[in-house]
């Protein structure tokens, strides 16, 4: 690590820690205050961010990035105003700094109350998803944290956009200025810097991105993760399900947005309803232009699937391709997910009560869901305003994580002058 990026991060760090015991005690109002200012300047720089990202977009494809990777980094005026409503979101949600989780009472008088409190300093580290700019410093922002943003270097200059507007709404707010903090030096050097924990200075650190950057971050981190992991995500098809339902929800967890970590990359189907759902469904992911790799047994039915390796089955293809395998009912597909799974997001369909109970209770993965597209595996479709990532571990948070999984509690004890005997 460079002399130079070490005393930079180590400048953002010091600012954030500061700027930290300040957020813990800020007002609701004035948290906010900045989210909707910050909403209403990328509203008004709309155009001038969206001639940046075509900048970066134009560069990107000039690297031979694939179209998965591109459609993540692109903005519209679409996604930009829905970049600005998350923001919105946001401030509209219930502030859980202070909020009282539980309380009780001691046989000795003591009253303990535990406190819903801000982690602290958070470290983002992200690739390109300009969105994830805004989406996270919102986040941590309202859970009274301070936060300093890595964004990936392909989409620099349009996340540095977002965030300027983020910068900007924070001092109008009166907020601290390091609260939240862009990394400008494209160096991975500040990468591991932050992974060090900066002396301490650092309480969490976020990854959002590729297995490689997950894989660094959960090798070198000397601090808590917050992981989220590749999304290999299942729809599975049970004999009781509404055949017409069975078709739109697969379709759409894979093929509405194919580079999301929601997107279905596998479908399971109970292999008695095969022949009767095959024809219709392989026909609406054809028409949209979906390649198709099956195992063995769905090839007896239908030649024409290229087949499916191992490797397929462990794959996010975040692109137009689908690996579908036939199994034994539900216990067949509870099955396989335990085998595959990246303990994402799974979904059966049914109509079958007692068949959708055992498959919600027995899979476990941080989401799963009844008679649902998993593309609704999102923050903001979940409530949250916006997201900081989807946890797939099992500690301190699962599924997206909003304002609230961004706190932690301290026990409050209130006595009348108890000593202890």
């Amino acid at each position: 690590m460079t002399d130079d990026v070490t005393a930079y991060m180590e400048g953002l760090a010091v600012k954030a820690r500061a700027a930290a015991r300040a957020m813990a005690s800020a007002s609701t109002e004035r948290k906010n205050a900045a989210l909707t200012k910050a909403a209403a300047l990328i509203r008004e720089r709309g155009g001038e961010i969206l001639e940046i990202n075509a900048a970066d977009l134009s560069a990107a494809k000039a690297k031979g990035q694939d179209e998965a990777f591109l459609d993540r980094m692109a903005l519209t005026p679409d996604r930009m105003d829905g970049i600005a409503k998350a923001l919105e979101d946001v401030a509209a949600l219930h502030d859980p700094v202070g909020k009282s989780i539980t309380k009780w009472s001691r046989p000795n008088g003591l009253e303990i109350e535990r406190v819903r409190t801000p982690i602290g300093v958070i470290a983002v580290i992200y690739e390109s998803r300009p969105n994830v700019t805004v989406d996270a410093a919102a986040i941590a922002v309202k859970a009274g944290n301070a936060v300093i943003l890595r964004g990936g270097s392909e989409c620099l200059k349009t996340s540095k956009a977002l965030f300027d507007c983020f910068r900007d709404a924070l001092e109008v707010a009166g907020l601290p200025e390091g609260s939240a903090q862009f990394v400008e030096t494209t160096d991975r050097a500040a990468v591991g810097a932050l992974l060090s924990g900066l002396s301490g200075r650092i309480d969490l650190v976020i990854p959002r991105g590729g297995k490689s950057l997950v894989a660094r971050v959960q090798e070198e981190a000397r601090v808590p993760v917050l992981s989220h992991l590749d999304g290999i995500c299942h729809v599975y098809v049970d004999r009781d399900a509404d055949l017409k339902k069975a078709v739109d929800i697969a379709v759409n967890s894979k093929m509405r947005r194919t580079g999301i970590c929601g997107a279905a990359e596998t479908l399971l189907i109970d292999r008695e309803i095969a022949n009767d759902l095959w024809p219709k469904l392989s026909g609406a992911l054809r028409s949209k232009g979906c390649e198709l790799r099956g195992d063995e047994a769905l090839r007896e039915i239908d030649p024409d699937v290229a087949p499916a390796s191992e490797e397929d089955f462990h794959t996010e293809y975040l692109a137009p391709v689908l690996s579908v395998a036939l199994v034994d009912g539900v216990a067949g597909a509870i099955d396989h997910i335990a085998e595959y799974s990246s303990s994402h997001t799974e979904s059966i369909v049914t109509e079958n009560e007692e068949t959708a109970a055992r498959f919600l209770n027995e899979v476990d993965s941080a989401i799963v869901m009844h008679n649902a597209s998993t593309q609704f595996a999102d923050g903001g479709e979940f409530g949250l305003g916006a997201e900081i990532g989807i946890a797939t571990g099992r500690l301190h948070a699962r599924g997206p994580a909003g304002v609230e999984e961004l706190t932690t509690y301290k026990n409050v004890v209130r006595g009348t002058g108890q000593v202890r005997p």
